[in-house]
């Protein structure tokens, strides 16, 4: 039997969303016990990969056909998710380019070093935006006994094996069709790592997991196995041990840039809407995606997560804490009041409580520590069907307003709406 047919390898060639999402097994743990999951295997088939995900209870998870597994149990959820109409408006709008640079700042926020626990300087330098890197200026050089060196982001199944891509020469700001440079330091970094390759170390396979584990905060003590044999499946990735998970990741945008920026790390896409779930499992190469309430307690086994990413989206901080590796790192986007303010009046949209970012620093620090945060702002030129897509996108959409059609066409076409998010970072505490 050919061996990668039973341990498949994800390398250049975009595998079938359900084999994207068996290649992370080992990232996922089972929500009734807490034990790690793997790869059923079927004996009668030369043990070969079922489309089933077991732990060692005997708990399974069939996939669904279109590669999403439910890992949802328990009474109907109360958590209300995206719709596939809010889905398609958002996936139409992030494909037109308009939130490249947040996506670019994101990516940035995860790849770059964290600084170490004494030092006084966020990662991003300050609270608000540094005055821009020129075009065609390096880096300066850190020596390796430098005690002022920063801390990367590790491998937490292997200390001191660092992670974070080597830098070429930096370029300017993200530009996309109709938009401005990014003016964002974090945007113009990975403008850098995005088109950036990192050729992909070799693979091994993964045994799982034989510790305790946990989910909603339950210890479990380990039982016997199961009599079935369990078989995770080998990636390139696997054995540098990277893994971010994206909570509300509904098209699975936002983890794909960072995949792209970290070429040997993988990925989990969690949302709680099974519309999001399917169109998620399509999103990248390296990600699998998860159906999940992430209030119940995600389906995670402890410290395996080397990032942990929302976007947009609620999140559960003593979780998220205890998913997260050593060195592990909580990157957070939320927009500011002034995010789509063009257009909030005139087509009564949601607005963004000014408090907002007081309201997470407070929701977090008991768990977390800031230790940056930096501003992404940038005018967007949107047409009047941009504009559309951006109510059908959001919270607006529950909100259904007659005469929002006559407002849009009200506008100026295209007309200029701001785009403001600030991205936070936190590492455990």
């Amino acid at each position: 039997m050919n061996d990668n047919t039973q341990n498949p390898i994800i390398g250049t060639a975009q595998p079938a969303p359900a084999d994207r999402l068996l290649a992370c097994a080992d990232l996922l743990a089972c929500p009734q016990c807490g034990h790690p999951l793997a790869v059923g295997v079927d004996p009668a088939a030369d043990d070969s990969p079922t489309r089933t995900l077991r732990c060692r209870l005997g708990h399974s998870y069939d996939l669904a056909k279109q590669g999403y597994v439910s890992l949802l149990t328990g009474a109907s959820t109360k958590m209300t998710g995206d719709t596939p109409a809010m889905l398609d408006a958002r996936a139409a709008f992030q494909s037109a380019g308009h939130f490249t640079p947040i996506a670019a700042a994101l990516a940035a926020a995860i790849a770059t070093p964290l600084p170490g626990r004494a030092a006084d300087t966020p990662i991003f330098g300050a609270d608000s935006p540094p005055a821009a890197t020129p075009t065609g200026a390096r880096p300066a050089a850190r020596r390796e006994d430098d005690p002022a060196a920063t801390t990367s982001l590790r491998n937490p199944r292997e200390s001191g094996t660092e992670l974070t891509p080597r830098l070429g020469r930096p370029r300017a700001g993200i530009t996309t069709p109709g938009m401005s440079v990014a003016t964002a330091s974090a945007a113009r970094l990975a403008a850098t790592l995005l088109s950036a390759g990192t050729a992909a170390a070799g693979g091994g396979r993964i045994e799982a997991p034989t510790t305790e584990s946990t989910v909603g905060g339950a210890v479990r003590p380990e039982p016997d196995l199961v009599a079935e044999s369990l078989t995770p499946v080998r990636t390139e990735a696997a054995d540098h041990g990277l893994a971010v998970l994206e909570i509300g990741a509904g098209t699975g945008y936002y983890v794909a840039a960072v995949l792209d920026a970290l070429p040997t790390a993988r990925g989990i896409a969690l949302d709680v809407s099974k519309a999001a779930a399917r169109r998620a499992a399509r999103a990248h190469g390296r990600a699998g995606s998860v159906l999940a309430d992430a209030w119940r307690g995600l389906p995670v086994p402890d410290r395996v997560m080397s990032a942990v990413v929302s976007v947009f989206a609620p999140r559960n901080a003593d979780e998220v804490a205890r998913v997260l590796a050593a060195g592990g790192r909580f990157v957070v986007v939320t927009p500011t009041s002034r995010h789509l303010r063009e257009l909030i009046e005139p087509l009564g949209m949601v607005s963004v409580d000014a408090a907002k970012e007081d309201r997470l620093a407070e929701s977090l620090g008991e768990r977390f520590e800031l230790v940056g945060r930096e501003a992404v702002e940038y005018p967007m030129s949107l047409t009047h069907e941009d504009v559309a897509r951006v109510v059908a996108m959001g919270p607006s959409a529950f909100h259904e307003d007659q005469g929002r059609a006559e407002a849009i066409a009200a506008l100026p076409d295209p007309v200029v709406v701001t785009a403001s998010v600030t991205v936070s970072v936190y590492r455990p505490r």
